[in-house]
């Protein structure tokens, strides 16, 4: 899954307001390798205050028409990949997902932690599928003093009940993916701990997203306060993850992921 920032306070630096720019990234990254674009107009940075939903609607939303209609005549990187790459949007408020959802997005990357079922129902009435991060209270609010006995097992359970939720609200089990959502409401061995024990989640059923890209987790084990210096680690945690089980990582250089996953997976797997 490739990111794709259309905002001006990226994190890691790398977003733009210019949709030509954003589609010209996606592009980029299907031929290097992506199975997913995922694009979104808000920084999810705890620092920064919420756009405005009208503002928020009006950067993604033409986007998501153009890449729709561009996206078939586009390079891929190998046989392997998706075709065409399936595009997400990454948004937490009902009124943003329906707008980008009736324009024709076909995953919604939900950060709100499912507090109610408004945006699964969302995704159940446009055919779509939904992505469930875990988090605690309203995205945009930093919860840095959030602290977990078993911070896997509470996933365990936050999923199974998210996941009932979904159902109940009309979207069928095969249309919900997983994310434990690294750095949101947890510390540094909370992280590594998501990341050793990634195959709980698995067992629950559905594929499990991993979004390792750049993480806070990653510059404090290493010492790398500056984001884009954290690609070694990034891979790392990607291998991981593969050997545990994910299915989808979240990154932003898209290239060294695919090959990264690509070998890990090849090395792991027993035959002639």
């Amino acid at each position: 899954m490739g990111i794709v920032n259309l905002n001006d306070d990226s994190f890691s630096g790398d977003g733009t307001l210019a949709v030509d720019e954003a589609l010209e990234r996606a592009r980029r990254m299907i031929a290097d390798g992506a199975d997913i674009i995922d694009v979104g107009g808000e920084s999810a940075r705890t620092n920064r205050a919420a756009i405005p939903v009208a503002e928020e609607i009006r950067r993604v939303r033409p986007f998501v028409g153009e890449f729709l209609a561009a996206r078939a005549g586009w390079a891929v990187r190998d046989e392997g990949q998706l075709q065409p790459a399936v595009l997400s949007v990454n948004t937490w408020r009902p009124e943003v997902a329906r707008a980008l959802l009736a324009a024709g997005a076909e995953l919604l990357n939900d950060m709100s932690a499912l507090p109610d079922d408004a945006n699964a129902r969302l995704a159940a009435e446009h055919g779509a599928s939904l992505l469930i991060m875990h988090s605690v209270g309203e995205p945009k609010v930093a919860r840095t003093g959030v602290t977990w006995r078993d911070v896997v097992g509470e996933q365990v359970r936050f999923f199974a009940e998210k996941m009932q939720c979904a159902e109940q609200a009309g979207l069928p089990p095969e249309a919900i993916i997983l994310d434990p959502g690294l750095d949101f409401a947890k510390q540094r061995g909370d992280n590594l701990r998501l990341l050793r024990e990634t195959d709980r989640l698995v067992a629950l059923g559905r594929p499990v997203l991993m979004p390792v890209s750049r993480k806070t987790v990653i510059g404090d084990v290493l010492g790398l306060p500056e984001p884009r210096d954290r690609d070694a680690g990034t891979w790392a945690c990607l291998a991981a993850g593969v050997r545990r089980g994910a299915s989808i990582f979240r990154v932003h250089a898209v290239r060294e992921a695919a090959s990264c996953a690509r070998m890990v997976w090849e090395v792991g797997q027993r035959r002639p």
